[in-house]
C-alpha cells in the first residue's frame, strides 16, 4: 500500500476540538470560528450572517457546524445565505470538522463556520 502525505497547502486543517474550543493549524481558538482556505478568524456565530454573506461565489460549499449535535439553523440565516446563493451544509461541528479537513485535502474551496461543542 503507498501512503501519501496529505498536503494542505496554506489552509490550516482542524486538528481538534473540545469545550468551546477548536485547534486549527496547531493554534487554538475559543469560541466559534471561521475556517477558510486562505485563513482562520473567530466568528460571531449564527448571528454573524454578514461574515457568511460575503463569502458567496467564493466557496464551493460552507460547512456550518452546528454545535455538538445537528441542529437546524434558524429560518431567518437560512434565508439570507439561500438569497446569496451560497451552497450550504449544516451538520454538527465535529463532522464539519472532519469534512472541511477532508474536502481541503481534496483542493476544493470549502469554507467551515463552526460552533463549540
Amino acid at each position: 500500500m503507498r501512503m501519501n502525505e496529505i498536503s494542505f497547502g496554506e489552509a490550516r486543517p482542524v486538528d481538534g476540538y473540545g469545550p468551546g474550543f477548536f485547534r486549527v493549524g496547531g493554534e487554538v481558538f475559543e469560541g466559534p470560528v471561521l475556517c477558510l482556505p486562505g485563513g482562520v478568524r473567530a466568528w460571531g456565530g449564527l448571528e454573524d450572517a454578514g461574515a457568511l454573506v460575503a463569502l458567496a461565489g467564493a466557496l464551493d460549499v460552507l460547512l456550518i457546524g452546528t454545535g455538538a449535535d445537528m441542529a437546524p439553523l434558524p429560518a431567518d440565516l437560512r434565508r439570507v445565505l439561500e438569497a446569496a446563493d451560497l451552497p450550504l451544509e449544516p451538520m454538527g461541528s465535529p463532522s464539519a470538522a472532519r469534512t472541511y479537513n477532508v474536502l481541503l485535502a481534496e483542493g476544493r474551496r470549502v469554507g467551515a463556520a463552526l460552533l463549540p461543542v
